[in-house]
């Protein structure tokens, strides 16, 4: 029960920005600045794509038809991380280490157009027609 009363803690604790600021509101941890917060949830929704359009292709191998509906889900969730990957990095002003998210987005953009061609793929599969013996 404890951990859940610390996770509650930490939760409705104050956001800040910086070390210094955590350390002056009394706040251990540091999450991270906004820009970095984004930029990782942006690689999540990515690397999301990723995994629901290598499940869709897999579906599609087994069952021919079966993966079409993933296939779309694959392909939106990964135009969408890859897309704010890529807002992200062209908003950013700083490089690595400077705490605006360059690293997260670029993941971002690499997992999402890996996860648009997932999908992509596993969407042609799933059109063309069975061969038959």
């Amino acid at each position: 029960m404890s951990v859940l009363l610390t996770l509650a803690a930490q939760a409705t604790s104050p956001v800040c920005t910086t070390q210094a600021e955590c350390a002056a509101q009394g706040v251990d941890t540091f999450i991270g600045t906004p820009a970095r917060i984004w930029a990782s949830v942006a690689a999540l929704v990515a690397l999301s794509g990723v995994v629901i359009g290598w499940l869709a292709l897999r579906s599609v191998r087994r069952t021919g038809n079966g993966g079409r509906r993933a296939a779309i889900v694959a392909l939106v969730v990964g135009l969408i991380g890859g897309l704010n990957g890529a807002v992200k990095l062209a908003v950013s002003d700083g490089g690595l280490g400077t705490g605006n998210g360059v690293f997260g987005a670029a993941v971002a953009l690499a997992l999402g157009l890996a996860g648009a061609a997932l999908g992509w793929l596993a969407l042609t599969r799933s059109r063309q027609p069975e061969l038959s013996n």
